[in-house]
């Protein structure tokens, strides 16, 4: 099996550790495919930067999806995820998507960190699109800057502190860590929390693994059948005729 992972910013070092944590949590019997998108922000944090992106990855899905069984979007705002379903014939799962799915069925409430307080309304949106905003206990903001982000003990300090409090005063039953460049991070700090500590990208990648295994059939009806772009101008032709056999397929 081979899992298409698409990360949306043009940073190959974000790209190499999402990568890293889905090799670990997927297996030697499944094989990565990272890409990194050709155009775009370096750091998604905005509205804006996820409309970049979103462009990106599509075109990144139409260049690279031959011979893979599923996608994971390795960008924790989801970007791109209902466009990317839509026009795939392969099965796509979004990082926080599956973080939030499993949080659930861990039970209970969750909590959430974030690592830049311009994320911090995007985040509570994709919450909101998948109707889960009840079910998150808190959200707390650790505003770090690209500098922070280069030393890990300081990044494990704050998560770990953060993820305690989420489970000790807000009554969080499960963390969720966001952010591509976290990848792994879960993983390694799990052990000082008391509550389960949830990866984005470990979760993707093992309910890609299980849609891609129960093989359900592209929908031939309803809002996820692919449609040709009208009167396609500037665009990349391969994303153009990618869309338009999307939308011929039966």
């Amino acid at each position: 099996m081979r899992i298409l992972l698409i990360n949306g910013n043009t940073s190959p070092a974000t790209t190499e550790k999402g990568a890293a944590e889905a090799r670990r949590i997927a297996g030697p019997d499944v094989e990565i495919v990272p890409v990194t998108a050709d155009f775009g922000a370096g750091l998604i944090l905005t509205r804006a930067d996820n409309v970049l992106a979103a462009h990106a990855m599509m075109v990144a899905l139409a260049k690279h999806h031959k011979g893979c069984d599923a996608v994971v979007i390795a960008v924790s705002t989801d970007t791109g995820l209902g466009a990317l379903r839509e026009i795939s014939p392969i099965p796509v799962v979004g990082m926080t998507e599956a973080a939030l799915l499993t949080a659930c069925m861990m039970g209970g409430k969750f909590g959430m960190i974030v690592f830049d307080r311009r994320a911090e309304p995007v985040f509570r949106e994709v919450v909101a699109s998948h109707g889960l905003t009840d079910r998150m206990a808190a959200l707390k903001v650790i505003d770090m800057t690209v500098a922070d982000f280069a030393d890990p003990t300081r990044i494990a300090d704050l998560t770990v502190a953060a993820a305690k409090s989420l489970a000790s005063e807000h009554g969080a039953d499960s963390v969720i860590v966001t952010g591509g460049t976290m990848a792994g991070v879960a993983h390694k700090l799990q052990e000082q929390i008391p509550v389960p500590l949830i990866d984005g990208i470990s979760c993707a990648v093992l309910h890609a693994i299980t849609l891609a295994r129960l093989a359900f059939p592209k929908p031939s009806i309803g809002s996820f059948v692919a449609q040709p772009i009208e009167r396609p101008k500037g665009l990349d032709p391969e994303l153009v005729e990618f869309i338009g056999r999307a939308s011929n397929r039966e």
